[in-house]
């Protein structure tokens, strides 16, 4: 179902030949996943429910995982877990109309990796924290606050 280059490939041929209203369901388990070109994805998981439809294919789904990523208050790094939602339509010709425009291609093989990479894209926060209280970096001397304290914050919680 799946190989080491493209992870989130599903070959959905067989669909074309189903009822309207036939479906799938499948899910995907890795300890470790990369999404081209930048996203690095631990303990990924995702379920997809593949429905036929009169336009073409329905997929909704489900994935979660974690990313390293660095706080933007103490520069500490620190795993952001992710969670998202997805649904898109792929259709199975050109002239059926998607919004996001994809196909079903000729092969009938569909990669996911980028419509999952693009919704976890949209997951990340924009401002990531380690924690909801970090206290950051003192501005004097640089000092990872959440550690320990320094002589400038006295200094500056008495002014």
């Amino acid at each position: 179902m799946s190989n080491q280059r493209l992870p989130l490939l599903i070959n959905v041929g067989f669909f074309q030949n189903l009822p309207i209203g036939s479906y799938r369901d499948i899910h995907f388990d890795y300890p470790t996943l990369e999404l081209p070109p930048d996203l690095n994805l631990t303990d990924f998981s995702a379920t997809v429910h593949i429905s036929r439809t009169p336009q073409g294919l329905l997929f909704e789904g489900k994935a979660a995982a974690t990313t390293p990523l660095e706080c933007v208050r103490c520069l500490d790094p620190y795993d952001q877990k992710l969670d998202t939602d997805f649904s898109e339509v792929y259709a199975y010709r050109t002239r059926n109309f998607t919004e996001s425009g994809l196909f079903v291609p000729e092969d009938g093989n569909i990669d996911l990796g980028p419509v999952v990479r693009e919704y976890l894209m949209l997951a990340l926060p924009i401002k990531p924290l380690c924690r909801p209280d970090c206290q950051g970096l003192c501005i004097v001397c640089g000092e990872n606050l959440n550690l320990a304290s320094c002589e400038h914050q006295a200094r500056i919680s008495l002014e």
